[in-house]
């Protein structure tokens, strides 16, 4: 007997043209005019995240067709990374290319969620350009990684307003990837890729050869 087929779905791919308009392609500092390129993207059900080289975060939420926008205070300097989560509360984690990091608590409509906006962020440990962030499920732990090899584990405590950073693993080559589930960090350098054990503080490398 003949397998039946399962049936075609057809998609449609265009620009989001909707949240691209709301995004400038220049903007003027002094008398010098500045291009707009966007350099990191995120998204989850209810966000589109869009980071840029002139340091800031375009937020874009689904649910109320809205576009909102985040800076790190100072220098403006390119966005490298935008990690989004879901959990109780709303979170974005933005990496930049000197090695800064700050997560972001997003206000929240619903009942006893978050109200105000509040910013946490990692301090001074990571010197050079962010190329991977990866949450916990529950938004409690951050990993970050750099393009030197540094993987720095931030602790945050949302009730306290508190973020509490160390380094746990340096590689020597740059970081490409994270992801974290079951107090496992996987890790991807440009020359190997590796599990991290974080409560035994052991590494299991997977593969025997190095990349090339």
């Amino acid at each position: 007997m003949a397998s039946v087929a399962s049936p075609v779905i057809f998609k449609e791919f265009c620009p989001l043209y909707y949240l691209l308009n709301a995004i400038p392609t220049k903007i003027q500092k002094g008398f010098r005019s500045i291009v707009v390129y966007l350099t990191a993207l995120d998204t989850n059900g209810d966000y589109i995240a869009v980071g840029s080289s002139i340091g800031m975060l375009y937020l874009y939420c689904r649910q109320l067709n809205q576009m909102k926008k985040y800076n790190f205070e100072g220098k403006c300097e390119s966005i490298t990374f935008v990690k989004l989560l879901s959990c109780f509360d709303d979170l974005v984690a933005v990496g930049t290319a000197s090695g800064r990091v700050a997560v972001f608590q997003l206000v929240s409509s619903l009942p006893g969620r978050n109200k105000q906006l509040r910013r946490f962020d990692v301090a001074g440990i990571h010197k050079s350009s962010i190329t991977a962030l990866a949450w916990s499920p529950n938004g409690m732990k951050l990993f970050s990684g750099d393009d030197k090899g540094k993987i720095v584990y931030s602790a945050l405590d949302l009730d306290q307003g508190i973020c509490n950073s160390n380094l746990v693993l340096e590689e020597p080559s740059s970081i490409v990837q994270l992801d974290y589930n079951q107090k496992v960090l996987l890790v991807s350098t440009l020359q190997r890729t590796l599990l991290f054990y974080t409560e035994e503080k052991s590494v299991k490398q997977v593969g025997t050869q190095p990349r090339k």
